[in-house]
This record gives structure tokens, sequence and C-alpha cells, in this order.
């Protein structure tokens, strides 16, 4: 199989079912960053970290690959003619939500109470959580933006809400692993 096809020279791409659409339209630019999403998280799990960690990021690697098949569906060709769906794959659901606050939830059994914004940096791993959180950030505001036009599982809006978290609250627990420095951020006062 060829990677290159030639048919997006024109500035055009197909989402699952066919339907061409440019390619700055609102649902490859949420696709698009939940892909830039998935490959920060591969940086985040490239790092010398633990292996409960890393089983979880693989596993929500996993999910992000089924929210982007999902976001690169058209919704008048998510239906097939037969009444089944399109995809053929589990859909987000409660339970991967529930996962990523289950394990937010033990993390922050071991962490200091979060009393100020923290400072992102540290250490290598602890910043690659934080841009990967910033880029989760940047896809939910992308898939709200196209749920206004287009409606979207409200499971995958949710999910991306909570993933943030969970990339949040990882990199303060991998600042704890790898002993960096948790830099508060405290505002100047003007007198």
């Amino acid at each position: 199989m060829k990677i290159y096809t030639k048919t997006g020279d024109a500035g055009t791409t197909a989402l699952f079912g066919g339907t061409r659409v440019p390619k700055h339209h609102a649902r490859i630019e949420s696709y698009g960053t939940v892909d830039e999403l998935n490959s920060n998280i591969g940086m985040i799990r490239s790092q010398e970290i633990d292996d409960h960690s890393k089983g979880i990021l693989i596993q929500i690697q996993n999910k992000l690959f089924t929210v982007g098949s999902t976001l690169a569906t058209s919704p008048d060709k998510a239906i097939l003619r037969s009444g089944k769906e399109r995809l053929k794959i589990e859909k987000i659901n409660e339970q991967h939500i529930a996962l990523l606050e289950q394990e937010m939830d033990a993390m922050n059994e071991v962490l200091p109470d979060l009393t100020h914004f923290i400072l992102p940096g540290g250490n290598t791993a602890v910043s690659y959580c934080h841009i990967a959180r910033t880029i989760c950030r940047r896809a939910e505001r992308r898939v709200t933006l196209l749920n206004e036009a287009e409606p979207i599982d409200p499971a995958v809006i949710k999910y991306l809400n909570r993933l943030s978290d969970y990339l949040f609250v990882l990199a303060r627990k991998l600042s704890q692993d790898l002993n960096a420095e948790e830099i508060q951020w405290l505002p100047e006062k003007f007198d």
C-alpha cells in the first residue's frame, strides 16, 4: 500500500465514508489535534516512567484512535443502508472515562494537596505531560466547536475533558516519582 494517494493535492481530504471536505474543515482540525495529542502522549510513554503509567498511556493512545475514527466519520455516513454503524469499533463510553477518574484518584492519594497553580516543567517527562495537557485542551475546544455545527457523541467531549485532567495529575505524580521540583505560581502583588 502506498502512503501517498495524491487525492489531497487540491486541498481536500476524505472522511470515513467518502465525503470530501477541505483540509481546514472543523472536523479535520478536531481529529488532527487528537492525532497530535496521541503523538505527544507517545513522547511521555517513551520516557523513563513507571510501567503502570506506561500501560495506562497505551490504553489512552488506543482510545484516542477511537476518538479520531469517530471524529473522522461524517454524521450522514455513520449509519449504513443496512442500519448498521459504519464504524465497527467500541465507542468511547463511561468505563473509559471512569478509568481516567480512578487513575487520578489513586495518584491524588499520594500527592500533596494542590494549593496554587504550578509552573509547567521540572523534568522532561513532566514537561511532556504539560504539553500533552494543553494539546488535549485544544482538542477539546476544537471538538466542542465542531459540536456546535454537527453533533458529536457527548462521551468524546467528556473523555477529552477528563483526559486533560488526568495528564495534569500525571505530571504532578511524575514530578514526585522523579524528584522534580514543583514550582508554585505566586502572583506578584501590587502595592
